[in-house]
């Protein structure tokens, strides 16, 4: 799973990321480039990294980061989605 040039692991296997590593990362799946995550989106960032049952989780993430109600995750919210890349993207989101 190769998400950054020199990916850094924690001790535990996720990898290290900062949160604006973490944006760039996650833009590559907008497809369509309107510059939002679709569900679609999101399944497909789940997919790429190994994970199952991406069309529950690309939901349940998109609804846990989508704060306006828009259906979507903006730049502004992707930070949101902490929690959610830690579970099911192997990735943790760090500030140093």
């Amino acid at each position: 799973m190769a998400i950054l040039n020199k990916p850094i692991a924690s001790p535990d296997g996720k990898i290290l990321m900062r949160p604006e590593e973490f944006k760039k990362w996650l833009k590559k799946f907008d497809a369509d480039k309107d510059g939002r995550i679709s569900t679609q989106e999101l399944r497909e960032a789940i997919r790429a990294n190994g994970g199952w049952f991406t069309t529950r989780k690309g939901r349940d993430g998109v609804r846990m980061a989508d704060k306006d109600g828009s259906g979507y995750i903006d730049d502004n919210e992707i930070n949101n989605l902490k929690d959610f890349a830690l579970k099911y993207l192997g990735v943790k989101i760090i500030t140093y």
